[in-house]
């Protein structure tokens, strides 16, 4: 059993793909002695595996790994994006339906904002569509309380600079004015934390509502607040370049449950 392999992944991810815990709680896990490769117990994360090794987790065998799969989510306003809340807000993963498995999060939604969150049961891959060289561009449709016009807005298409940090230039559509709120489009590579709220409040404009449209090539479309939409694995293939396994079935949309008020 080698400490590292061409071939091989660390435990901890391994873990995780198969659907056991994220890899945060793969690595406790592992230090509470509960994990075992070839009849050995580990005590240490620092060890990648192979296909061959055999590992087991509290005495039982390691399921298979699951495919890559990702989810469409239409996040309503009033969820936090964490698994839990120090707060004891609702969240979203307390409010997705039943069914699913475990599954995380690309990218967050502050509280009030809502519209298109990406979800993944693959950790790597959550990674990956995060990194700014990824690039892609996340779309929003933002109300604010004003009348701005386009000369108003030209500072954040130039690059914004707010108490010190300074933010990359924005995509910015001046859509219509709605009495005393105005409609933006908004879009942006970057995904600091509340950095479209930020930019405005700096101008002078409040947001009151905040709605992802759009996360690269994925799309909020018509999907209801509270649902959730498999995508299909043709479409992983080609917007990913991920290989899908021959047969795999077609998933579905499903409902989230009604939350009681």
């Amino acid at each position: 059993m080698k400490e590292s392999s061409e071939n091989g992944a660390r435990i901890a991810r391994v873990l995780a793909r198969a659907g056991i815990a994220s890899r945060r709680e793969a690595e406790r896990m592992i230090a509470a002695g509960r994990v075992q490769v070839n009849g050995k117990r580990i005590d240490s994360p620092a060890l990648n595996v192979s296909a061959r090794d055999r590992i087991t987790v509290d005495g039982a065998p390691l399921p298979a790994a699951e495919r890559t799969r990702l989810w469409r989510y239409h996040k309503p306003a009033g969820l936090v994006t964490t698994v839990r809340d120090e707060k004891g807000r609702p969240t979203v993963f307390g409010s997705l339906p039943a069914g699913l498995p475990r599954v995380l999060s690309i990218g967050r939604l502050d509280l009030n904002s809502e519209g298109l969150l990406l979800l993944t049961n693959d950790g790597a891959l959550k990674r990956r569509l995060e990194l700014p060289a990824t690039g892609w561009m996340r779309k929003y449709r933002v109300r604010v309380h004003g009348s701005p016009d386009e000369a108003a807005l030209a500072p954040l298409r130039a690059g914004i600079r707010i108490a010190g940090e300074r933010f990359q230039p924005m995509q910015v559509g001046l859509d219509r004015q709605q009495g005393a709120n105005a409609w933006l489009t908004i879009g942006l590579r970057e995904g600091r934390n509340r950095e479209i709220r930020r930019a405005l409040e700096s101008l002078g404009l409040r947001v009151n509502r905040l709605i992802r449209i759009s996360y690269g090539p994925f799309q909020l479309g018509d999907l209801a607040p509270g649902a959730v939409e498999e995508l299909r694995p043709k479409v992983l293939r080609d917007q990913l370049g991920l290989e899908m396994p021959a047969g795999t079935a077609a998933p579905g949309r499903r409902r989230a449950p009604r939350r009681r008020g």
